[in-house]
C-alpha cells in the first residue's frame, strides 16, 4: 500500500461516521412488543419449570383442579412479573431487534 493510500484510508477511519436513520415510531413499538411477549412467555416457561415438582395433592393442594388451572395461574403470574420490569430480557431484545432491522437491506 502506498503512503498516499495509508493517508487515505486512516483519514476515512478518522472521519465520524454517517448519522443512521432514526427509527421509525412503528417499528420501534413493534419492536418492544414482541420483545415484551418473548419476555412473558420465557418468564411463563421459567415459572413452570420451577412449579413442575411441586404437587397438588396433600390437605392443603388444590388437586385435579389446581393441576388444571395452574399453567392459567403461571401466566398471569408471568405477566404480573413482566409489567414491573420482568427479568430485564425486553430491552435486550428490543435493541437486537432493532439492529436486525437496520441490517436488512431495503
Amino acid at each position: 500500500m502506498s503512503a498516499d493510500a495509508a493517508i487515505q484510508s486512516t483519514m476515512a477511519l478518522a472521519q465520524p461516521a454517517a448519522p443512521k436513520a432514526p427509527i421509525s415510531a412503528p417499528n420501534l413499538a413493534a419492536a418492544k412488543k414482541a420483545a415484551k411477549e418473548y419476555e412473558g412467555v420465557f418468564i411463563s416457561e421459567f415459572m413452570g419449570s420451577m412449579f413442575s415438582g411441586i404437587s397438588t395433592d396433600g390437605p392443603f393442594g388444590g388437586g385435579q383442579g389446581e393441576a388444571m388451572f395452574r399453567s392459567m395461574m403461571l401466566d398471569q403470574y408471568s405477566k404480573q412479573i413482566e409489567a414491573r420490569g420482568g427479568f430485564g430480557l425486553s430491552a435486550a431484545m428490543t435493541k437486537q431487534l432493532l439492529i436486525h432491522q437496520e441490517a436488512r437491506p431495503q
